[in-house]
C-alpha cells in the first residue's frame, strides 16, 4: 500500500528516507595518524628547526674539552684530538622537540656516552646527571636514561658534522626524550645523588621530558 506524498510522489506507507550526504569526489577520509609520532606532535619533514635559548657560540675545537665530574672515582676531561680517537658508533632514528615536530630518520655518528662513564666509573649512590654546555646552559637527566645504549656524545648528523646551529662541533644525543634534553656545545656531565634541575627545569618543563608520555611541563 502506498500513500500519496507531497509532490506526487509515492513511496511505501512506514519506509524511513535516508537522504545521503554529498561526498566530494577524491574524499577519502583522515590519513591515518603516523605510528612514530608522539601525542601532539606533527611531522618536520625534510626541515629541521633550529631552536635555542640562546645564540650559538663560536667553539675553536683546539681548546674544546668534555669533562666528567662529580660523583665518580676519577675526574676525567677530553680534549677535541683525544675524544676524537674513540670508537664512535652510528644511530638512526627519530627525534621529537618539545616544541611539536619530530623529525623522522635521522643519521647519527657518536660515542655512547656509556664508553664515556665507564671511563669515569659512576659511584654507587649516583642516580643523575647534569649536562652542561659551553655556553653555560644545563639540563637533567636521570642516569638511567644517558646509560644502556641510550644517549651519545654525537659529532655528525645525516652524512655531515654537526653545524654551529644545531649543536656541533659535539652535541649530546638522548634521542629517546623531547629534544632539550639533548644538550647543544656540550660541555661535559656532572654526576649527582640527587637530581638537580636545569635551565628549563626551572622555568616549568618537565624533570623527564618522554615525548610518549607527553611530559611537556611540571605536572604532566
Amino acid at each position: 500500500m502506498t500513500q500519496p506524498t507531497a509532490g506526487g510522489n509515492n513511496r511505501p506507507s512506514g519506509c524511513i528516507v535516508v537522504v545521503m550526504p554529498r561526498v566530494t569526489r577524491g574524499f577519502v577520509g583522515r590519513r591515518p595518524r603516523d605510528s612514530r609520532l608522539p601525542p601532539g606532535q606533527y611531522d618536520a619533514g625534510d626541515q629541521w628547526p633550529v631552536l635555542t635559548a640562546e645564540r650559538a657560540p663560536h667553539l675553536d675545537t683546539d681548546r674544546w674539552t668534555f669533562r666528567i665530574e662529580g660523583l665518580v672515582e676519577r675526574e676525567v676531561e677530553w680534549t677535541w684530538d683525544e675524544i676524537g680517537a674513540l670508537p664512535r658508533e652510528r644511530w638512526d632514528g627519530d627525534i621529537h622537540c618539545v616544541t611539536t615536530w619530530s623529525k623522522f630518520g635521522m643519521r647519527w655518528s657518536g660515542i655512547p656516552v656509556d664508553d664515556l662513564l665507564e671511563a669515569a666509573g659512576p659511584l654507587p649512590r649516583a642516580r643523575f646527571v647534569v649536562a652542561h654546555s659551553h655556553s653555560g646552559y644545563t639540563t637533567n637527566l636521570p642516569l638511567a636514561d644517558v646509560t644502556g645504549g641510550r644517549a651519545w656524545l654525537a659529532f655528525d648528523a645525516q652524512g655531515g658534522p654537526l653545524t654551529r646551529e644545531h649543536g656541533g662541533p659535539a652535541r649530546l644525543l638522548v634521542p629517546h626524550l623531547y629534544f632539550w634534553k639533548s644538550v647543544k656545545w656540550v660541555a661535559g656531565l656532572r654526576v649527582l645523588a640527587e637530581d638537580e634541575p636545569g635551565f628549563w627545569e626551572r622555568n616549568g618543563y618537565h624533570d623527564r621530558g618522554d615525548p610518549w608520555r607527553e611530559q611537556r611541563f611540571q605536572g604532566d
